[in-house]
């Protein structure tokens, strides 16, 4: 099979993105969230657990703790709160130490740029993502998870591996216009878990199956 040139690969990525829109017209972030707080929190509470136990736990965190200074002020009961989402103990002390740079440093209020929440603890560029394009709007990156390199490796949208998020991503944004970046990283998301899935990918009703170079071969 001949090697796809970067133009014949953003022509074909564009072809992906129409398909995604059709598929997922309203793809957005599983976490639920009411405010850029709620989805700060929620977000740093993911890691290494899924959207759906973040969401069973959260209803009653945020009933809890409204703003920052709440948080920044909370004490063990944050940590049994959190606790089903593993490691709660780090996280509980990133969320306090994150709320009082909020408060210290940005006012009370959520920072609204990456360099600004990069500075947060427990804050990488992947949660800045999904705070940024999420709260905000701001399509500043595209938040690559488990899912989004999964999919965007079976699609050849990218050579990198999974350690190399921040390369994968620049690949990524480089072939969709900026402002579907966030819509595009959400899309990918939902297509992991619905068809391309890590074991079994279900490639013979995969709407992007004409378009991927894996399908049938993974």
């Amino acid at each position: 099979m001949p090697v796809e040139s970067k133009s014949d690969r953003k022509k074909r990525a564009s072809r992906i993105l129409a398909a995604l829109k059709k598929e997922y017209p309203e793809a957005r972030t599983a976490l639920n969230f009411g405010d850029p707080l709620e989805l700060l929190v929620a977000t740093i509470l993911s890691a290494q657990c899924t959207d759906v136990k973040v969401n069973q736990i959260t209803p009653e965190l945020f009933s809890r703790y409204k703003t920052a200074e709440d948080y920044a002020a909370a004490g063990e009961e944050l940590e049994q709160l959190i606790r089903p989402t593993g490691f709660y103990r780090n996280k509980a002390k990133n969320i306090r130490k994150a709320a009082e740079m909020i408060v210290e440093q940005f006012g009370g209020q959520v920072p609204r740029t990456m360099e600004e929440l990069t500075s947060l603890p427990g804050v990488a560029r992947k949660t800045a993502n999904i705070v940024l394009g999420s709260a905000f709007g701001s399509n500043e990156g595209l938040a690559v998870d488990r899912h989004v390199q999964r999919v965007a490796q079976r699609l050849k949208l990218t050579r990198h591996k999974n350690n190399q998020g921040d390369k994968m991503e620049k690949d990524l944004c480089e072939l969709v216009p900026q402002k579907d970046w966030t819509e595009f990283g959400h899309a990918l998301v939902l297509h992991g878990r619905r068809y391309c899935t890590a074991r079994k990918p279900r490639c013979d009703e995969c709407p992007l199956a004409k378009m991927c170079p894996s399908a049938g071969k993974v």
